[in-house]
């Protein structure tokens, strides 16, 4: 009896529930404070309430008094019956399905529903729009129930307008916004979202920028902040990127230590790409570390770890490396999981992998086959670590996390150059096919002078190895009148195989079948042309070991490139020809040594080509010609053997051509992308087979020219204007003094 004298006031005998439909009177009871026998005390009574509203079951709960009995009043929410969305053009069902959490047969509830309309603003602002507005509506059916509808108004999409960095100083803005992967708004970026504002993009480019800074010896340097301003009219973003450059550091003393017996650190030296009085390059670094994780594995050790020491020298400017090779944490590699692919297939990640199952762990193998993965060009982030497995300290498994990104371009251009006029090209390509990898491209460009169709398709691991395997088909037509009386018309195919045997040096063969026709040679072309008129087959079997260490393949500022190419034919077919080539390229940033601006930039390049004929001359389709692109200042195929009678150019069996060009900045806004240069072209070429030397206008001699040009990196690609003069030549070449070429793919 003592509880119930203790009760002061009115007491609760019963409780009522009223409202309820779905849910059962006595599951309502359970979600209360307050229960019969207890004192109407109103702090119960409003935890009650708020007891009941927690649920979010009911859409409206009242509480009253009748006598001594507690009424508890309750409207329930309804069930949604289903859920839709109207006016999303930009992103399907599928994908904000996925997103909300609302769904058929689940009570509807308005906090639920605002969650819901956040995520779809999430998705909509991941793909670059901003001004994106989302109404949700609810239609009531009988038996309370609803059909949720979200009313989606897209908007445009929120470009970024400009892309500012605050602090550089080393390189230019237009430089660093060819770095990072945001770029700003262009009209011929149909395609491509790349120009609409992504956070996570954003967060992507200040590991681009960090990077590319410390592959140029800039050891300190640091992404102060990356700001993002939304235009009040939410169509545009101006995004500023404040850097702290640091200062440049060379490369001081080299060094190897290990504890591994029976090895040698000096066995190891070879291995290490960097040297005392290089600039400091992090890639370099870690491509070292690479290399004598790879050199100790095949001398036998299985577990081996590899640690770059770092000492800085601010005041010296210099960098010491230690490179400490230890033994490694016995620990396998016990499996490899993927997550994140939709659409590409795990083997394709798996293949680029040094890593797999039942391997030694080894952490330098890790962080270069993330890099792999990111160089694939298919995913927009990729992350990879390694965890312990619970309850076995040997094992360890590797989780890859991947973000895919579209893979497919469309490009069109328009343009104009003294070789084949104005010009008009489109292009279609996708980088990774159903999935697989494969590279898929066609492309068609007309021209006033020439006509042309390409299909190519590339398997980049044929068979499961490492070696690429492609196929091209093409047709083309060109008139050659102005040059050599004549037009030709090619159709044919090629198959393509190539391994690379490491970043820099790969390996390619090309077998080529070509059926050629020249026609509607003129009446008064030389006699030598007009004997090729017809129809020729080629069968051409060929190779090209090329090294490549430019930093651009575009506009190049630092490295070189190396190229031996051989082709034989007469496998098959009318023609039967030898033919090698040599070519060389190198580049150097005079800034570097002068402390100029980094736009400073020499470049020499060189070609040397024979051929000879394999019991038969060589056609005039084959032949090496001088003039135009390869020896400015003269137009193409305007300087060596030409018919003395017709003036027809006719080409030669062997050439020799070479430039020295000076790249210089004009002090010009960045932004306008502007150039000069200033160059000199040599050349020499032989003389064709078959004709007689009473016939020729030839001479054995050196042409030369000097030049000045601009180059305009325009928003369609790089267009060169120059003017050049020759210097050295002979009475019979002709001259070219304006040259333009325009209209790179975009």
């Amino acid at each position: 009896m003592a509880p119930a004298l203790a009760q002061s006031g009115p007491i609760v005998e019963r409780i009522l529930v009223e409202g309820a439909q779905r849910i059962e009177p006595d599951t309502i009871r359970t979600y209360l404070t307050v229960r019969e026998g207890d004192a109407f005390e109103p702090g119960q009574m409003d935890r009650s309430l708020k007891a009941l509203f927690a649920t979010g079951l009911f859409a409206d709960v009242s509480l009253r008094r009748e006598g001594n009995d507690l009424v508890v009043v309750v409207v329930e929410n309804p069930i949604i019956n289903r859920v839709a969305f109207e006016g999303n053009k930009r992103i399907d069902n599928e994908e904000l399905e996925a997103e909300v959490t609302m769904r058929p047969r689940v009570v509807y509830t308005r906090a639920k529903v605002q969650d819901d309309v956040r995520r779809i603003l999430d998705v909509y602002r991941r793909s670059g729009r901003y001004a994106v507005s989302v109404d949700p509506k609810i239609i009531e059916l009988p038996q309370n129930r609803v059909d949720l509808v979200f009313e989606i108004d897209e908007g445009p999409a929120t470009y970024v307008r400009r892309i500012t960095f605050v602090g550089n100083s080393r390189f230019s803005d237009s430089s660093l916004r060819e770095v990072i992967a945001t770029k700003e708004e262009r009209w011929y970026r149909l395609l491509s979202s790349s120009d609409t504002f992504d956070p996570d993009r954003l967060t992507f480019d200040r590991e681009l920028l960090r990077r590319y800074y410390l592959e140029n010896g800039y050891a300190d340097f640091e992404v102060r902040s990356a700001i993002a301003e939304l235009t009040p009219d939410r169509e545009s973003f101006f995004i500023t990127i404040t850097v702290d450059e640091g200062q440049r550091y060379r490369v001081g003393d080299v060094g190897l230590e290990t504890s591994l017996e029976d090895l040698s650190p000096e066995a190891l030296r070879p291995e290490v790409e960097l040297a005392e009085g290089d600039w400091y390059d992090a890639e370099a670094v870690e491509d070292s570390v690479q290399n004598i994780t790879e050199r100790v594995g095949a001398l036998g050790y299985a577990f081996v770890d590899v640690r770059p020491k770092i000492d800085r020298d601010r005041e010296a400017g210099t960098i010491a490396l230690t490179f400490d090779v230890r033994e490694g944490p016995r620990v396998f590699v016990e499996r490899i999981d993927i997550e994140g692919n939709v659409r590409t297939l795990d083997e394709v990640i798996r293949r680029e992998f040094q890593l797999v199952e039942g391997d030694a762990f080894n952490s330098a193998k890790l962080r270069r086959s993330r890099q792999r993965i990111q160089d694939l060009g298919f995913f927009k982030s990729v992350e990879v670590t390694n965890e312990p497995v619970v309850d076995n300290p040997d094992r360890t498994v590797i989780k890859v996390d991947v973000e895919e990104q579209s893979t497919g371009e469309l490009s069109f251009g328009v343009g104009w150059s003294s070789t084949v006029g104005a010009m008009v090209e489109v292009g279609v390509r996708e980088r990774n096919l159903l999935g697989r990898g494969q590279d898929l491209s066609a492309r068609v460009s007309w021209a006033q002078r020439r006509s042309q169709v390409d299909l190519s398709f590339t398997e980049p691991y044929f068979l499961g190895r490492p070696i690429s395997a492609g196929v091209d088909l093409f047709a083309t037509e060109q008139d050659l009148e102005d040059e050599s009386s004549y037009e030709v018309r090619k159709q044919g195919g090629a198959l393509r195989f190539g391994y690379r045997y490491s970043d820099n040096l790969r390996h390619d063969f090309k077998y080529t079948l070509q059926r050629q026709e020249i026609f509607n040679v003129d009446d008064d072309a030389s006699l030598f042309i007009r004997q090729q008129d017809g129809t020729e087959v080629l069968s051409m079997i060929g190779q090209a070991l090329t090294y490549d260490t430019r930093d651009s393949r575009l506009i190049p500022t630092e490295g070189y490139r190396l190229r031996l190419s051989n082709d034989i034919a007469g496998l098959g077919g009318d023609a039967q020809f030898l033919r090698a080539d040599v070519e060389a390229s190198y580049y150097y940033p005079l800034g570097d040594e002068l402390n100029w601006s980094p736009e400073w930039v020499i470049g020499v390049r060189g070609h040397a080509g024979y051929m000879v004929g394999l019991g038969k001359d060589v056609t005039i389709q084959h032949r090496y010609f001088l003039g135009g692109s390869n020896l400015r200042g003269f137009e193409a195929s305007g300087a060596g053997a030409r018919d003395r009678a017709t003036d027809d150019a006719l080409g030669g069996n062997w050439i020799t051509d070479a430039s020295l060009e000076l790249r210089v900045p004009l002090g010009l806004p960045e932004e306008l992308g502007l150039g000069a240069k200033v160059f000199t072209d040599w050349g020499m070429s032989g003389e064709p087979d078959g004709v007689p030397d009473g016939s020729l206008d030839y001479d054995m001699t050196l042409r030369g020219s000097v030049g000045a040009g601009l180059l305009w990196s325009s928003p369609i690609g790089p267009v060169n204007l120059e003017l050049a003069m020759p210097v050295v030549k002979e009475s019979y070449d002709r001259e070219e003094f304006f040259r333009v070429s325009f209209g790179s793919r975009f």
